[in-house]
Order: C-alpha cells, then structure tokens, then sequence
C-alpha cells in the first residue's frame, strides 16, 4: 500500500461529550462499538456526582487512494506540530419552539405560535444576548494548559466546557457542569417539556479543526463536531435504532455508502436482535418479553443456534420474528408491533398517525428480510475490537466514528437526547457522518418570528450548512425537563383497560432508563441460596422506577425537581453474578444507590396525560386566562380528578401515578 500521505482527517467526525458536576477528570466515551462500560464506580465519583465524558479527537492520514496510512501522533513519524480549534454554543434560548419534527407530514398542523421562537418577548439585537458563545479557542499539541468554554446569556456568565491536547496529540472536549438556570429573577417558571422561556442549560456543540505539520508540509485536516449532550444513564445499553444506523441508512440510501451486499447473521443481525435483550436492564416490559429466559430472549445460546441457521428448519421462526417487526403500511397505528418504542408523532392519546411508534430504519428491515428468508451468512459471533488501538489502523476511524453515533438515540425524535431530527436530512454533510461547516464569516440569515418551510428547506436555511450551536438548539430547554418525561405506557384514562400496559412503549430507554434492577435487589440475587429459591427469583423479576425520586403527582413539578436533583438518579453500571450456578446471567445491569433517599420502587409507574388540563396551562402562558378562580388551581383540580380516575381504573394508589398536562404530546391542539 502507498504509505505517502497526502490528506489528514479528524476522527471521529462527529464527538458525543457528556455534562456531568464532578470535578473529577472526564473519562473519555466509547471508541468502539464493541467497549464495554467502564468498571464500576467509573461514572460518579466518590460523593455521588456525576463525571463528564469528554470525547477524544483523532487525526488520521490517508494516501492518494482513500486509504488509511496511519494515526498522526505528536513526535512520531515526522509530525512536529498540530493544533486545533473548538468553538461551542448554545443557541437553545434563541431559537424556534419544539413540538415535533418539522419534517414530518404531521407537521402542518402547527400553528404559527407553535412555530415561534423561544423567548420570543425579547426583541433586535437583545436576542443576541440569548445565545451562549465561546468562541474560538485554540490549542497547540505540546502545550498542557486547559482551555475554557465560557460565554453569556443575557449577563448571566456560562462554562460550556473545557479542553486539552493530550501527549499523543489528540484533542479532548469535555462539557459544563449540567446546571441549568433561568436568566431572569425570580426564574421563569417551568411550564413544560422543551420550551422553558428564561430557561437555559449548558449543552452545546460546534466545529472541531486541525492543522498538521508533517514532513516540514502543513496540512488542514478534513474537520469534525462536537455534541455535549445529557448524561448516558445507562451506557452499557445501546437503543434498538442508534443515531448511527439513521445515518448509514441516510448515506446507503443516497449511494455515498454502500449498503451491505451479502447480510452476515453475526455481524449484521444478532447486534440488532441483541439489543432487545438488552434493554432487559432499562424497561421492564423488555425484560419481560425479551429478558433472561424470557420467550424472546435472542442471546440464549440455543435460541441462536436456531436463529444462526438459514435451513428450512429455523425458517418459520426467522420469518414469524421479522414479522413481527413494524411495518406502517401493513399495521397502521397499532401499538402491537416491535419495537415498543415511541415514534416522533407521538401524542399520547389515541393513535391519529403512524408514526406514533417507532419503526426500524429501512436497511436494519432490509437486512431483516433477507435473513428471514435465509439469505445470509451463518458464523460464530463476530470479530470484535473492544479496544480501538488493538484494531487494524485502517479500521479505526470507521471504529471511532460509529462508536460515538451508536451510543446515541434516533428513537422518537421528540424531541430526543442528544440530537434530533435534523440530522437525518442529508444535506447537513459534506461526507457521510460529517457535518457540513458554515463559514464564521457566513452568518446565519434571519428567520424571522416564525419559521416557515420555505425558509426551512432553502439552500441557506437550517438544514444546511451548520453553525456552532446549531445541532442542539433544537432540543429542550433545560435538558431536564425532557429527562423527566422520557417515560413510559403514556395514557390518557380512557386507554387504562386491561390492554394497558404501564411498561411499553417507551421514550429513550437506554439513554435515560425506565426501571432498572436495584443494588438492594442484585444483593439478594447474587446471594448463595439456603433453600427456598423464592426470594431471589422474586428480587431478580423486580424493577424499581428509575424516576421514582420525582416527588408529587403534578409534571411540571416534578421537572423542577429534576433540575435541582438529576445527579442523584443512578447510573446503570455492569455487574459480576459470583453464585456460579447459572441460576441468573453472568453479567447484571444494576443502578447504583441512587442520591436521594429511599423512596418506593413504584413511584410513577402509571403516566397520565390529561389533555383538559392545557386548556387552563396554555391561557395562563399566553396571559388569556379569564377565570374567576386561577388557572393553576383549575389545572390542579383537573390533575387530582384525573388521578382519582386512574387509581380506580388500575388499582394503583396516589404515590404510584404522575398525571399532568405535557404539550409535547398534545402537539396538534391548535389544528382544526
């Protein structure tokens, strides 16, 4: 192979970096798609905060035909020097409201208030003061300072995060502290999911550049992105669509990729049909179907000698489990179809799209089908590279940049968890999986009070070339507020039958988990048994509430709280079974011991929307309210009813059910 370098990219091309309050040292994300979480203990420290996760950017060289040469490390094989970039930003105060995807059909029917910006009572060149700006910084390999992230919202300083070039070289980004606040006194109040006016948070995201001298020659590198997003709750789960199969999806579709051509069951089903195991650790309805021993559970050795054999044998079980999957044209709105995963019109009531549920990208269906009719490759399970530096240098920037899209959420982009919808639309990229940069002396046009579609889609609009900021501005403002509502078995009373589940489906699971095996609880599994086997079985089948820390009934209540206290939630870390009898899997999920005191296991288990209860909310926002008695108090009476319905209704008492009006799922309430 040539070994002469002629070009260097940065990689990954898109970094996922994590808040977190401890100031301990970031660890650094995963690197490849096959690392196992960090050791226990790894993601709080020692007085339960939180530790960030930076992301580690590389520079890769690559010789007249594509191919990668080698990593370029400082010192080594003639590089002399190398520096770099990072700007981030926060735009989220300063952009449109979110209530769904603007891409999707369902769209039409938001009103123009819908479609408004956010803090929209600040006006001209004040809104400027609403974006939280670093700037550029540099840094210079070799050089050992920590470079800061600060900016301003009105005049309320922010760290957005910090940086280092470490002695190989490589940039490392962390994030800010995952504090939120409001930018007025006394705050703004806290009024729903995504759209908190006052409110912001320090997530953020921006370019990523890089010039090397290598050889006595400079080169500029082809650039990357950065994304700060919330914390990964549970980051030995991966969801069942990642962010990186959206986009192999994307770039396989328009040909700048291709698409598998001959499907292998270990390398290109069993890592998806897997994954529904896994979410054994992060939803109880999962466990249940797909779980240890549960009747789908797809790792069980002799349930993949079956599904690995593509003989008639086998074939009606491969064909009955594609099935199952969804299909819009063939199931419409019902909730039956795998996977029980929200979709990104969901509205919480009776389904009135298909896209209330989640369905797989069109290659994983693709794949799907032609492993159900035996077109594929049998094997044991795959090769993998639990270490990036242990693969094949020509692999590794493939490694590096699925390993950080793969550990995001591309479930219900409603609005999501690190990133949403836009990055599905390929004009975001000038090469598969990288983001498309604006030019800092191109800035953004304005759009106006209201963004309509033909600003949207207009060659110098949103979806184009990208801004520092402009990938997470469209998420919710403070990120908490979402987290608090990626729940499950979402109702309104009239579906409380005895169809309901309160498990499935579910927002986001593997980044901000549903239920999840207590340390109380893995104690008693992992505890050699005496006799009667009972107990253990009965604490192995138990998950508590992962939001059960939530105090009171009322949502928007309980997502203040979240703002003050969402270090306290555990972390779903792995766990060693030590009894040896095979009795329950080797290997547990388990969240650790939770900050904020004991609380029942089932605390907001039942999730109630009550739809009547925005009409009091949304005239009290818009300052239209009228009633002889306030607004709050009709919007707390109409809760308290619903909840005495529910608990008729389900036989579940006050402490297990959180009802409330959420306008994330009532997003179509101003369409005729």
């Amino acid at each position: 192979m040539d070994q002469q370098i002629v070009q260097v990219r940065i990689h990954p091309a898109i970094g996922i970096a994590r808040v977190g309050n401890s100031d301990a040292t970031p660890f650094i994300g995963p690197e490849s798609p096959d690392q196992p979480p960090l050791e226990l203990g790894s993601y709080k420290d020692d007085n339960g905060k939180i530790i960030k996760q930076a992301a580690r950017f590389r520079l890769y060289g690559y010789n007249a035909a594509g191919d990668v040469v080698r990593e370029l490390k400082l010192g080594e094989e003639g590089v002399t020097d190398i520096k770099w970039t990072a700007h981030l930003a926060n735009k989220k105060a300063a952009w449109y409201q979110f209530h769904c995807p603007l891409d999707i059909p369902e769209a039409a029917k938001l009103s123009d208030a819908q479609r408004s910006r956010r803090n929209a009572s600040v006006k001209g060149a004040d809104r400027k003061k609403l974006v939280i700006d670093s700037g550029v910084k540099a840094l210079v390999a070799g050089e050992k300072d920590l470079v800061v992230f600060d900016g301003e919202i009105m005049t309320k300083r922010v760290r957005l995060g910090a940086a280092h070039v470490d002695g190989d070289g490589r940039l490392v980004v962390a994030g800010g502290d995952g504090a939120s606040g409001s930018y007025t006194d006394p705050p703004g109040e806290i009024t729903g999911v995504a759209n908190n006016d006052t409110w912001y948070d320090n997530t953020s995201d921006g370019p990523i550049t890089a010039q090397v001298t290598l050889g006595g020659v400079t080169i500029s590198a082809t650039p990357a992105w950065v994304v700060v997003g919330p914390p990964h709750y549970a980051p030995g789960v991966k969801t069942i669509r990642t962010v990186y199969d959206l986009l192999y999806d994307v770039f396989a579709t328009e040909k700048t990729l291709d698409r598998v051509v001959q499907v292998s069951y270990p390398e290109d089903i069993e890592p998806l049909l897997v994954r529904f195991c896994e979410l054994q650790w992060v939803n109880h309805g999962f466990a249940t179907q797909f779980g240890w021993k549960g009747p789908h559970h797809f790792d069980d050795p002799e349930m993949r000698r079956r599904l690995n054999d593509p003989g008639e044998t086998s074939r009606d079980l491969r064909r009955q489990i594609y099935q199952q999957m969804r299909d819009y044209d063939r199931d419409g709105m019902s909730p039956v179809p795998w996977p029980w995963l929200y979709g990104d019109a969901m509205t919480g009531g009776k389904a009135t799209s298909v896209r209330e549920h989640l369905a797989l990208s069109p290659t994983q269906d693709w794949m799907l089908a032609q492993w159900s009719e035996g077109r594929f490759v049998p094997g044991p399970r795959r090769t993998t590279y639990p270490d990036v530096d242990q693969a094949p240098a020509a692999r590794q920037p493939g490694l590096l940049d699925q390993a950080a899209l793969d550990n995001c959420a591309a479930d219900a982009f409603h609005p999501g968890s690190e990133i949403t919808w836009p990055i599905r639309h390929k004009t975001m990229y000038s090469e598969p999986f990288r983001i498309l940069h604006r030019s800092p002396d191109q800035p953004e046009r304005d759009y106006g009070d209201v963004l309509k579609d033909v600003d949207l889609y207009s060659k110098d609009g949103p979806l184009y070339a990208q801004g520092p900021g402009d990938l997470t501005r469209w998420m919710a403002a403070p990120w908490q507020c979402d987290t608090a509502s990626c729940r499950m078995g979402y109702a309104e009373r009239s579906g409380l039958g005895a169809r309901y589940s309160p498990f499935v489906p579910t927002f986001w699971p593997a980044q901000m988990p549903n239920h999840v095996l207590t340390e109380k609880d893995f104690k008693t599994v992992n505890t050699k048994p005496t006799g009667d086997d009972s107990a253990r079985e009965k604490a192995f089948e138990n998950r508590a509430v992962w939001l059960r820390g939530l105090p009171g009934v009322e949502m928007n209540k309980q997502r203040e709280k979240m703002i003050e206290i969402w270090w306290q939630f555990g972390i779903v870390e792995p766990r060693e079974y030590t009894v040896g009898d095979g009795k329950f899997p080797k290997h547990l999920q388990v969240e650790s011991q939770p900050g904020y005191g004991s609380v029942p296991d089932h605390a907001n288990l039942i999730n109630i929307q009550v739809p009547e209860a925005g009409i009091p909310q949304r005239a009290a926002a818009a300052g239209t309210w009228r009633g002889a008695t306030s607004a709050e108090e009709v919007e707390r009476s109409l809760v308290q009813q619903a909840v005495e319905e529910a608990k008729e209704l389900t036989g579940y008492g006050d402490e297990e059910i959180a009802a409330g009006y959420l306008e994330k799922l009532d997003p179509f309430h101003d369409a005729p």
